[in-house]
């Protein structure tokens, strides 16, 4: 399927830290109605981490917070760990009041 061999070229890419690609592709699924899955978030976030682009992983994550795909802890680390490099200590201290929020929401209805 198309979710497929997508997936498994965010994959690659993300292991060659090759985030730009990463992006590219994570947009041509975009224009083929292709939706992310959890798996291929996590590695277009990593790749972007990886690469040490704090504000395009920032801004991934929180497209995907939008989106009715779920951000998992993976993705919250990635994030976070992407604005501890360059002391972004207050982007990465939201995050953390995120994740607090996600889970006492999850709590409270489950």
């Amino acid at each position: 399927s198309s979710l497929i061999t997508f997936s498994a070229a965010i994959s690659a890419g993300d292991k060659g830290t090759q985030w730009q690609t990463v992006l590219h592709i994570c947009n041509g699924m975009s224009q083929n109605n292709v939706e992310l899955d959890e798996i291929a978030s996590n590695a277009v976030t990593h790749a972007c981490e990886k690469g040490c682009e704090w504000q395009k992983t920032v801004q991934f994550f929180d497209k995907t917070a939008r989106s009715k795909l779920e951000s998992d802890m993976t993705a919250f680390n990635a994030t976070i760990s992407a604005c501890k490099r360059p002391g972004e200590w207050d982007k990465a201290l939201q995050l953390l009041s995120s994740i607090a929020r996600r889970f006492l929401e999850c709590n409270t209805t489950a």
